[in-house]
């Protein structure tokens, strides 16, 4: 049985934190009082903060079956949230979706642009891209935040009142380094206090002037900041769980530079303070032929394991960090081959579920911070586990697979076709469903 241990870290975001087409609503205070966060909401990527990816309520394992499938305009990259009794949504064609949990059935739906096309691109995977990110719901004004890309290559944060779908706060929020249109945004958003977070990467084939970054405003829109990975280009912040929340410290993934002779802040775990200033970081010895090889640590958010860090990356190896002192570059506590990492792990007392290529594996970290690998999943399920209900729940996104797996040894306890997912799917778990993003919408699997 998976413990129940996480159930207060899992609620860090409290403390940080009708129609069928919504007509926008100048910006202003919320129309809707502030809504407190209750047992079953799933408000941010994994769920709360600190991305531990475990729901300590949910139902135990029963029959998978399909519930519902609702079918919207675009697909849904990231991941989908709970907010009671609804089901909030983005597609990558810039439309921000209020869902019935029970039935799927449309609430409400805000288009809030036009996204760009692949052929307006220098390089790019996504056709049309929009909304790409998960995006991050603040109880404090009822709002549900999202990071839209638009024609011309524009980047705009909107903020949705979350019961009928008004766009209440609309701001223009660009990378603060390189040409915008180079840039993609992946990375989960984050509430911390009174501000959301936004990453940036590049797109797929690292073409064009980006640079890593991460820009913030408050939740009305105003009083912006920024950071960019102090490099000529490259280093993008782009693991889709973006930052797990260590106290006051945003710890984001970075990719590799354009460096190999000198250190460019890429191919790292990066520390940064609310007001977007670096407090801290950790590189591999090895970060020159990292950033030669495209082997760096950006493709996984960090996982945070009691008062450890768990980075890994494209390289294959883990390495455990002291979460109060990363250790500058070649600082590691300790380290391990684990796998390739793509994604964001589930944490569930010291043993982090990892995201990876060939195979979910399950991680240990000793008091020491010695990494041991406990188990291989017995399947090649690639997405990003969350952990409820006593299994492990994974997808294989090539193949359109859900498992539910043991987490004792990793074997498939059950399983169920789903259809085309994004790539990196990860489940969002609440009462008795999983819910995934999809190619064609959001699909609700009953028996969770």
């Amino acid at each position: 049985m998976v413990s129940k241990t996480v159930s207060a870290l899992a609620m860090v975001l409290v403390a940080g934190c009708a129609s069928t087409s919504a007509a926008e609503q100048p910006s202003g205070p919320p129309q809707i009082p502030a809504r407190q966060l209750a047992a079953g909401d799933w408000p941010t990527y994994h769920r709360d903060n600190a991305r531990t990816g475990t729901a300590p309520d949910l139902a135990p394992l029963g029959t998978l079956a399909v519930a519902w499938h609702a079918r919207l305009d675009g697909a849904v990259y990231g991941q989908p949230l709970v907010v009671g009794d609804r089901i909030l949504a983005a597609t990558e064609n810039d439309t921000v979706y209020s869902l019935d949990a029970a039935t799927g059935a449309v609430r409400w739906q805000a288009h809030v642009g036009e996204p760009i096309r692949l052929s307006q691109l220098p390089c790019g995977n996504i056709d049309p891209l929009g909304i790409t990110s998960t995006m991050v719901f603040d109880p404090a004004t009822s709002r549900v935040y999202a990071l839209a890309e638009m024609t011309a290559g524009r980047h705009q944060l909107v903020g949705v009142n979350s019961a009928t779908g008004a766009v209440e706060v609309r701001t223009t929020l660009e990378p603060p380094r390189g040409t915008p249109l180079a840039h993609q945004q992946r990375a989960a958003l984050t509430l911390l206090g009174n501000r959301i977070y936004v990453a940036y990467g590049g797109l797929f084939g690292d073409c064009g002037n980006y640079i890593g970054s991460v820009v913030s405003v408050t939740t009305a829109g105003a009083s912006p900041l920024s950071f960019s990975v102090p490099t000529t280009r490259e280093a993008g912040i782009w693991a889709p769980g973006g930052a797990a929340v260590d106290g006051q410290r945003l710890l984001y993934s970075v990719g590799n530079g354009a460096s190999t002779s000198s250190y460019d802040g890429s191919d790292s775990t990066v520390a940064l303070t609310p007001q977007l200033t670096q407090a801290d970081l950790f590189a591999p010895s090895t970060w020159a032929s990292d950033n030669a090889a495209d082997r760096d640590l950006g493709s996984a958010s960090p996982t945070l394991i009691g008062t450890q860090v768990l980075a890994v990356g494209k390289s294959g190896t883990g390495y455990v960090l002291r979460h109060d002192r990363l250790g500058g570059v070649g600082g590691q506590v300790a380290q391990a081959t684990i796998c390739r990492s793509f994604g964001g792990s589930a944490v569930d007392g010291t043993t982090a579920y990892v995201p990876c290529t060939d195979g979910t594996r399950a991680v240990r970290i000793a008091a020491n911070g010695t990494p041991t690998v406990a188990w291989r999943a017995a399947v090649s399920a690639n997405g990003s586990p969350t952990v409820g209900g006593g299994v492990v729940w994974v997808t294989n996104y090539t193949t359109g697979v859900l498992f539910a797996l043991n987490p004792a040894n990793g074997a498939v306890r059950a399983q169920l076709t789903v259809g085309a997912l994004p790539h990196f799917a990860s489940p969002t778990l609440s009462g008795t469903h999983a819910y995934l993003g999809a190619m064609d919408g959001v699909v609700a699997v009953s028996g969770a």
